[in-house]
């Protein structure tokens, strides 16, 4: 049977907004502690900011196999994995380019530093100069190379707590992480609703500005990622936290918010990244590789791949 009432916790974790719904209200806090140490784990094993974190201790290896805890391996393998399917468009090598224009802490933090930067195109090390070992849970990180998990630990952190809530609970689970969405488990009557914006907000109040959707989701993941939300300025230069491989400089795309549903949040999420960086393109390699995807342009012009549903209520702020 399926259920109609939900319930829902709001709060903050890995640096940004956390959304946790339930369709058994009863179970919502138990949930919720379970997703607190989930978050916490992933936190501890993959934050570039914390000096005591596993990503963090990685700097200092040259090139030494490591042996890596469960957690922050799985989370090395989604993000290589998102390199190879994106071509490369998503890397997790571009730890020292984010340093490089000032994305080097907590974003709140971020943007109260009025430092300037030095802004050099420097293309990142490449993804497959970092070699995992499943087998014996080793890591080997070539010196001079620093990894930022930044376009693949939140969406994965969102699948794997979905699915673990969902099975611990028995009911259907919605986790959300900074707009990075993952369901599990049986959903309510009609799907959850889910709205697609540039901006993550409050889901009762209507965005400020830019157009916005409302679709349906019963499995998989939704992901949205955009140049218009983390933003901050240094020196005279208008900068963003989606970085262009090729360049180490943030991307200059003719799209302001992908948006993309896949199997899960986590191949959403490289998939919408990977969008604003291929550009033009963009369109082109969503389609060929059968991903409901949504585009907005600068100006404020919607483009959708076949499989977006075309009853998505369509609105502009």
């Amino acid at each position: 049977m399926t259920r109609t009432t939900t319930a829902a916790t709001e709060g903050r974790a890995l640096g940004t907004g956390v959304r946790l719904v339930v369709t058994d209200p009863a179970l919502l806090d138990s949930c919720d502690l379970l997703l607190a140490r989930h978050l916490a784990e992933v936190d501890a094993a993959c934050s570039r900011f914390r000096t005591d974190s596993e990503l963090a201790a990685l700097d200092g290896t040259a090139g030494r196999p490591v042996r890596v805890s469960p957690v922050l391996a799985e989370a090395l393998a989604v993000a290589l994995r998102a390199a190879e399917t994106t071509d490369g468009a998503v890397d997790p090598t571009v730890g020292s380019a984010m340093d490089a224009i000032g994305y080097d802490r907590d974003f709140t933090l971020v943007r109260e530093d009025d430092r300037p930067v030095r802004l050099a195109v420097r293309r990142a090390p490449g993804w497959r100069r970092v070699r995992l070992d499943p087998a014996t849970g080793t890591v080997a990180v070539p010196e001079g190379i620093r990894l930022d998990l930044g376009a693949t630990a939140k969406a994965w952190a969102a699948d794997r707590a979905a699915r673990t809530l969902a099975a611990a609970a028995g009911c259907g689970v919605l986790v959300s992480l900074g707009g990075d969405t993952s369901v599990a488990g049986e959903p309510p009557a009609g799907g959850w609703q889910i709205r697609v914006q540039d901006v993550t907000g409050p889901v009762d109040e209507t965005p400020a500005r830019g157009p916005y959707a409302t679709v349906g989701l019963r499995g998989g993941g939704l992901a949205t990622s955009g140049t218009t939300a983390r933003r901050w300025r240094r020196g005279g230069h208008d900068l963003h936290h989606i970085v262009d491989p090729r360049t180490g400089l943030p991307v200059r795309s003719p799209w302001r918010t992908v948006s993309v549903a896949a199997a899960t949040c986590a191949d959403a999420n490289a998939a919408s990244t990977a969008a604003l960086v291929k550009g033009a393109a963009a369109e082109r390699w969503l389609t060929r590789r059968g991903l409901p995807s949504r585009l907005v342009a600068h100006d404020g012009t919607v483009v959708t791949t076949p499989g977006w549903p075309s009853t998505a209520l369509e609105a502009a702020a």
